[in-house]
């Protein structure tokens, strides 16, 4: 018996489908503080693995898991009968604070992937993580590339740049070029920032002239979006066409309004948050 049932706490995002899937009742004490969940009866006979899928956009969302990871084995145990449990979260969030910069930091990365460990997971799957430490640091991870997403962004796009926006993209975009069996330059960018404050204070653009070319700027995470206002603005000065961006997790903290006065387009996934926008074209994981 290898049939997986599918628990999706958030049941607007089911990027595994919905056949098998569990039904529950998530709500909040009064507190207000205390989420809190109840899967419903019977799960025993039907099934050994359990998928669950999270988008993790704050710390409700990461409690609720942990509280739904803990409902399961409970009730595998009521019945002696472990289940198999993987989890998909396809933004992780902390990712981007993979290391210490400065004493007194913690290191919040570490922090969750160890609260991951400590679910023992049969399987953790991210979706494009900000770097390689998350998948060192939690058992048994896979990272899922952009390759497919991105290909399916440009499958119609003629004449265009692929722009790195740091060196830490770069180690990603050059392997998605070869998917992508991309022939022209790709142009490299890096940012100015203060170490100690963590303060973006420019960025800067190895290439001078982008001949009119339309570019499209491949990341991970938009979330203020103040990294590509800063390069948009260095790629204007450099003779580009429209401005694109392709980000796997889109956040957009502040909004869209700044950044429709220098992007032309954005392009992302659902992997946050379902979006709903004439600016902004999302493709559904699946």
């Amino acid at each position: 018996m290898n049939k997986v049932a599918i628990l999706n706490l958030d049941e607007s995002f089911t990027p595994l489908g919905k056949e098998n899937s569990l039904k529950f009742h998530k709500f909040a004490f009064p507190s207000g503080v205390e989420p809190h969940i109840k899967i419903d009866p019977p799960l025993y006979y039907d099934f050994n693995t359990v998928a669950i899928v999270t988008r993790m956009r704050n710390m409700e969302d990461l409690m609720t898991l942990l509280l739904a990871t803990d409902a399961l084995k409970r009730m595998a145990f009521n019945k002696d009968k472990k289940f198999r449990i993987k989890v998909f979260i396809p933004f992780l969030p902390f990712a981007r604070q993979d290391r210490i910069m400065v004493n007194g930091e913690p290191f919040s990365l570490k922090v969750v992937c160890d609260i991951i460990n400590a679910q023992k997971y049969t399987g953790v799957t991210l979706y494009d993580v900000h770097s390689d430490i998350a998948p060192a640091l939690i058992n048994n991870c896979t990272s899922i590339k952009n390759h497919v997403f991105v290909e399916e962004v440009l499958s119609d796009k003629v004449n265009y740049l692929i722009v790195s926006p740091d060196a830490g993209s770069y180690k990603k975009i050059f392997p998605l070029c070869q998917y992508l069996d991309y022939k022209d330059e790709i142009i490299i960018c890096d940012k100015i920032r203060d170490v100690a404050t963590g303060k973006l204070h420019g960025v800067t653009v190895t290439t001078a002239d982008l001949h009119g070319k339309d570019v499209y700027i491949v990341d991970d995470i938009c979330d203020g979006g103040g990294t590509f206002l800063l390069l948009a603005k260095e790629l204007r000065k450099r003779n580009c066409g429209k401005i694109n961006i392709i980000v796997s997790h889109g956040i957009f903290s502040q909004g869209e309004t700044s950044l429709r006065d220098c992007i032309d387009h954005i392009y992302t996934t659902d992997s946050f948050k379902d979006i709903q926008s004439d600016f902004i074209t999302q493709i559904k994981l699946r």
